[in-house]
């Protein structure tokens, strides 16, 4: 679907910029997501959560531009380019929805100063995150050249990053792991918002790889 979209719009200045503009949101994206980590994992110094707050206003800022933008966009040329449109607005919604989960693990790190260890299920925890940095780097490669091979090593990959974070969130709370129950809330809450970072990376690589009805699902295979 994505691909229609710049097929159609490549020669329109506007439409240029509206990509370009949900590129640079996919970056800053990521940015949060790495500064968050950082804040909640690696050390015990909250100077960037500031950062990350500010961040999170200029994501909600430029999703209201780009939807009023493409509403412009759509009411001035052929009604062919709604569903094209209506793909761009589903992905920025992802990207901001990106923006708050990277934004809620800031929160933790505020909440939880000390860094967080995450014991016998860290070999897990690392995995999951290393895995949805690449998710990251995947769909920034991907996007804006609607790369349909790359978007689909997100789309396969989200299955087992779910899993693992679904069942490792089981684990806590059944006791089976040791932890204070400031960790172990700590942690739960980390990865559920690990999952749905990955759930929207996974939304926006299905509109590059999936017509607009099917954004948000698994790729429909062809029947021979």
């Amino acid at each position: 679907m994505f691909k229609e979209l710049l097929n159609l719009w490549k020669k329109q200045d506007l439409s240029k910029q509206l990509i370009q503009k949900s590129l640079e949101t996919l970056r800053t994206d990521y940015k949060m997501f790495k500064d968050s980590y950082h804040c909640l994992r690696q050390c015990d110094d909250a100077s960037l959560i500031e950062e990350i707050y500010k961040s999170d206003k200029l994501i909600n800022k430029s999703e209201r531009a780009i939807r009023r933008n493409v509403l412009t966009h759509l009411l001035m040329f052929d009604k062919a380019e709604i569903p094209a449109g209506l793909t761009l607005v589903s992905i920025v919604i992802d990207m901001e929805r990106i923006g708050d989960y990277t934004k809620n693990i800031a929160d933790l790190a505020r909440l939880h100063p000390k860094i967080l260890h995450a014991g016998k299920c860290e070999e897990i925890i690392v995995s999951i995150e290393q895995r949805i940095d690449n998710f990251f780097r995947l769909t920034l490669e991907a996007f804006p050249v609607s790369n349909a091979a790359l978007a689909r090593k997100v789309v396969t990959g989200y299955r087992d990053v779910s899993r693992d974070c679904t069942l490792t969130i089981e684990s806590l709370i059944k006791g089976e792991v040791e932890f204070n129950v400031s960790d172990a809330v700590t942690l739960g809450l980390y990865l559920r918002f690990l999952k749905r970072i990955a759930a929207h990376l996974y939304n926006i690589c299905t509109s590059i790889v999936n017509p607009f009805h099917r954004i948000g699902f698994a790729e429909k295979k062809k029947k021979d």
